[in-house]
């Protein structure tokens, strides 16, 4: 997947995607099929060193969606997100930002759930986002949360899965913004 400059010159999202590929299917992948494990000392994290590039918008006139990588779903309604994957779910989770905290679960055995468990607020910030709307600091809220498991081995399938499926969801959501909040 690519995004382009103002020059429409295309940008790939994961800049170094075949070295990583080599090291990751050579190191923590071969491990992982040999032992049934995940070795996280032989992971390596992909690093960009382009921005995406875009124009800046004004939050006071603008609707912004919120993304949130907690694997956060609606409990009782949605189905959990397969939080045992090794290799993690690339599915999403769509649910009305007007719904109640208490009516989420979460499904992400890869974080500290902790503080999450004393204020949801803290990877899910609803009520915060609507007190800056009555502040008028945002613009709007859109109707709809994008949710997905922030827990992804490899990263090509953020670039080639998940990118694309929230691409399409946050323009479902006529958005000028994102505000991603990470697990």
């Amino acid at each position: 997947m690519f995004v382009n400059d103002a020059t429409s010159n295309p940008i790939p999202i994961l800049e170094t995607r075949d070295e990583w590929a080599k090291y990751f299917e050579a190191n923590w992948l071969r491990h992982l099929n040999e032992t049934g494990e995940a070795d996280w000392d032989l992971y390596e994290t992909t690093v960009n060193k382009t921005a995406p590039p875009g124009p800046g918008i004004d939050l006071s006139k603008s609707r912004l969606v919120l993304i949130t990588s907690s694997g956060a779903y609606l409990k009782g309604e949605q189905e959990r997100f397969d939080a045992e994957n090794l290799y993690g779910d690339q599915s999403l989770r769509i649910f009305p930002s007007s719904t109640p905290l208490e009516e989420l679960e979460f499904a992400q055995d890869h974080y500290d759930h902790k503080h999450r468990k004393a204020d949801p607020q803290v990877l899910v910030p609803l009520r915060h986002l609507e007190d800056m709307m009555s502040e008028g600091i945002i613009g709007e809220l859109a109707p709809n949360v994008i949710s997905f498991s922030g827990y992804q081995a490899d990263v090509r399938d953020v670039a080639d899965a998940i990118a694309p499926a929230m691409l399409k969801a946050i323009q479902a959501e006529k958005a000028d913004g994102a505000l991603l909040v990470p697990s």
